[in-house]
Parts: structure tokens; sequence; C-alpha cells
């Protein structure tokens, strides 16, 4: 398996491929995974950062800003292929907020057989067709770049025949999931995982 990717669950399990946020994989991605192991899973989380992780805003976007997509996109590959390897048949990603858009971008090539994305969507010039259901997650506050509102994004899903299903939480700002940061909403990211972790076993089920 991928030195730099953490992975929990029976090897050979429906996968799910967890991209972190642009804080960095910090510890608390592997207790969320736990709860996606629980519905038998296995989950990958791999390392963009090379084991950089802040809770610093000033920290987390200078970081992001050393990410190469293309060499994160094609780690995302090397993992499913390799779980396919393995015995896993059935693949999902799950992403936050940068991690959210990775996986979004990723599930655009049609390898993947559901995907979760937090707080994120495509913006219009970047968005082709998504071929597997989604399941996308939004705070209730938040701001987005012209074209890439969650509005304009269901109605391209739904014109392209993606079936989506889409959830906003009250009271709560992006990065409402990441109990590591001010944004954090309990609640929320409890009833939010609660959400991620049934779909993604239902649409998984092999």
């Amino acid at each position: 398996m991928s030195s730099d990717t953490i992975y929990l669950g029976e090897q050979g399990s429906p996968l799910v491929v967890m991209l972190h946020d642009w804080f960095g994989r910090l510890p608390w991605l592997e207790r969320y995974a736990a709860a996606l192991v629980a519905e038998g899973l296995q989950v990958a989380i791999p390392d963009f950062y090379d084991g950089y992780t802040t809770t610093e805003l000033e920290g987390a976007r200078g970081q992001m800003k050393t990410m190469d997509i293309g060499s994160c996109l094609a780690v995302v590959d090397d993992i499913i292929d390799e779980a396919r390897l393995y015995g896993s048949e059935r693949i999902g990603t799950l992403g936050f907020s940068t991690g959210g858009w990775l996986a979004l971008v990723h599930a655009q090539g049609g390898e993947v057989d559901a995907v979760v994305a937090y707080y994120a969507s495509i913006a219009d010039r970047h968005h082709s067709v998504i071929p597997c259901p989604v399941l996308l997650q939004y705070a209730e506050r938040d701001d987005w770049e012209y074209g890439g509102d969650p509005r304009s994004f269901f109605d391209r899903l739904e014109e392209h025949g993606t079936p989506v299903t889409h959830f906003s939480y009250g009271g709560t700002q992006h990065h409402f999931a990441n109990p590591a940061v001010a944004e954090s909403e309990p609640h929320a990211a409890a009833l939010a995982q609660a959400r991620a972790a049934a779909f993604l076993a239902a649409q998984l089920d092999d």
C-alpha cells in the first residue's frame, strides 16, 4: 500500500478515499474514517502536504498554494488502482473544502462510484459531467466565486443527469465539520457525518 497514505478497515472492502482540507491531514480525519469502517468500508487517507498540518488560516492558505493539482489527482488514481488489485470493486471519494473540490474534479473522470463533498463545488468553466451519485454538504454561510455557487452547481449536475443529494446546515460556516478549527459546529458535523456514512454505504454496497 502507498507509504504516505493511512489505511483503515479491511483490505478488499469497498474503498473510500478521503481527501483532507487545506489544513492538512489532521488526526480528526482518522476518527471520521472509523465511522465509515463501521459501515463495512475501507478508508484511505492520503497526505498532500508531506506531513505539514496547521489550524491557522494563513498557514493553510500558504500551504494550499504549493499543491500541484495534477499530482494530487494522480495520487488518488494510484490508490484506486492499487485497491482494485487487492479486491475493492466499488470505490468512492469524500473530501472537505479543497479536498471536496478535488473529489468532484476527480469524479468527472468516471473512475469512482460515488462522491461526497463538503463545502465544495466546481465553477462552470471547469465543470463537465459527473457520472456517479453525488452528496453535497454545505454551510449556511459561505463565499463562492462567480459560477461556483451551490445553486448553479446543482442545476448543472441535474441538467447532466447526475443523481445529486444536497444539504445545508443552519448556523454554520465553511469548515464546520473540522473540529480542530474555530468554525466547527459539532451537532451539524455529526449529522453530516451520519448522512455521508449512510450514503457511501448504500452506494458502495457490493
